[in-house]
């Protein structure tokens, strides 16, 4: 969910409130994921509030290392029929 703005130093909080609003999250993996605070936190943030989160890795046939975030969270492969079943379960 795009801020459409940028943020300041208050970004956790509204970060925090987004994703208290949202049904699911989607995190998408890429080979830098496991090394971007922003977005570790925003995974946190999301198991932290309950909410059903999904990691997907963003190229098929191509697996990231995993930070420990997603740690018991399923990991699924880049498909449309996959974020169809996770939507389909919200």
């Amino acid at each position: 969910m795009s801020a459409k703005q940028p943020w300041d130093n208050s970004w956790k909080t509204n970060c925090r409130t987004r994703i208290k609003g949202c049904d699911g999250v989607i995190a998408l993996l890429s080979k830098n994921t496991a090394l971007a605070s922003g977005a570790l936190w925003e995974i946190k943030c999301a198991v932290d509030e309950g909410v059903p989160i999904i990691g997907m890795h963003i190229q098929k046939d191509t697996v990231y290392a995993l930070p420990k975030e997603l740690s018991g969270i399923k990991v699924i492969e880049w498909s449309w029929e996959e974020i169809k079943r996770f939507i389909d379960r919200l």
